[in-house]
């Protein structure tokens, strides 16, 4: 059998982990021309699930590497209000992890590199018995027996399959740098929060080599020029506790990020077309679950292909997981943005 992973993200490189060495022959196609052609984003929370998952899939020697490299935070959330007193302190217990997103691509690309192809932009795919046909920009195609979108957020995959499905915006942009780590040394935790009127929220969180720093704010609010940020971002929080000012000062490599998420709809029938992670329940990020699922993801996904069962029941079996667990943690997503950084409601 032979997979075709549209997307060489994440959940599209786990994917072709889990099934290096089954026996299922799998060939990831990315739109993009090399996987360093664009920042990746900074800091991932890894925990239970996504770390079992990818535990799953890595060899034994890359994942004990990465696990040994990978930094370990307080297993709390924390908020607190501009003057850096307590609101609400959670203890999550379990396993977390705190890492670098281009450090775990890389780690996922290793064993791989040679499975992926750049370069190749999905513009149409045709389902027919017993095969997919993969159609790209530059004229070529790709022939198996299943086709998985793992392309994300904007997945081609989605927009043919499920015309139907929506990913709406959330009216909140996010923006992401990063603070020396001695910045904010006493604040490693999962997530700490810095929450001030009109749901301005500073987040903080550790790797093993900086913090991150974010930023929430309404879209509307912010301006299109990016040098003009950083500025904005102390003007509206004026005031705070002179140690949220200092991080802000020292606060580099900021990008902004438009937060979307999508809308949960009724499970499909399974075909010889799937999807996994961002491509099937983008969400907030308040949840934090959204790296966790797409490791999931495609855990499940190689095991369900890997099995020997017959094809289509064992997707139908991934697939009903898949959709109730991802739209669960969507709607868990959406209630928490809306209550910490005043994310617009889900549609009906």
């Amino acid at each position: 059998m032979r997979v075709i992973v549209i997307g060489a993200g994440l959940g599209g490189l786990a994917l072709a982990n889990g099934l290096r060495g089954t026996g299922v022959d799998v060939a990831v196609y990315e739109r993009d021309a090399s996987p360093v052609i664009r920042g990746q984003g900074y800091r991932l929370h890894l925990g239970d699930l996504g770390i079992d998952a990818l535990a799953s899939v890595l060899a034994p020697e890359r994942w004990a590497a990465f696990l040994a490299a990978a930094h370990t935070p307080g297993p709390r959330f924390v908020r607190l209000d501009p003057a850096l007193r307590v609101l609400e302190e959670h203890d999550f217990g379990g396993r977390h992890l705190s890492v670098d997103r281009q450090e775990l691509r890389d780690t996922l690309l290793a064993d791989v590199k040679g499975l992926v192809t750049y370069g190749k932009r999905l513009t149409a795919f045709q389902a027919e018995d017993e095969y997919v046909t993969a159609r790209f920009d530059d004229g070529t195609t790709a022939i198996g027996e299943v086709l998985v979108g793992a392309d994300g957020v904007g997945s081609a995959v989605r927009r043919q399959y499920l015309p139907h499905a929506r990913v709406v915006g959330t009216g909140l942009t996010q923006l992401y740098g990063k603070i020396p780590r001695e910045s904010a040394e006493d604040l490693d935790h999962v997530f700490s929060a810095v929450t001030g009127p009109g749901h301005r929220v500073v987040g903080i969180a550790h790797t093993r080599d900086y913090a991150t720093l974010s930023f929430s704010a309404r879209t509307e609010e912010l301006p299109p020029e990016p040098h003009l940020l950083r500025s904005l971002v102390m003007e509206m929080t004026s005031g705070w506790h002179p140690r949220i000012r200092r991080m802000l000062a020292d606060w580099r490599e900021i990008f902004p990020l438009v937060l979307r998420t999508s809308v949960p709809i009724a499970p499909w029938d399974t075909t010889r077309v799937t999807l996994l992670g961002d491509a099937a329940h983008a969400m907030s990020p308040a949840g934090g679950a959204g790296a966790n699922l797409a490791l999931r993801d495609a855990a499940s996904l190689a095991a369900a292909l890997a099995g020997g069962r017959p094809l289509l029941p064992a997707l139908r079996s991934y697939e009903r997981e898949m959709i109730d667990s991802g739209f669960a943690a969507v709607r868990a997503s959406a209630a928490n943005g809306a209550r910490i950084l005043g994310q617009d409601p889900l549609p009906s």
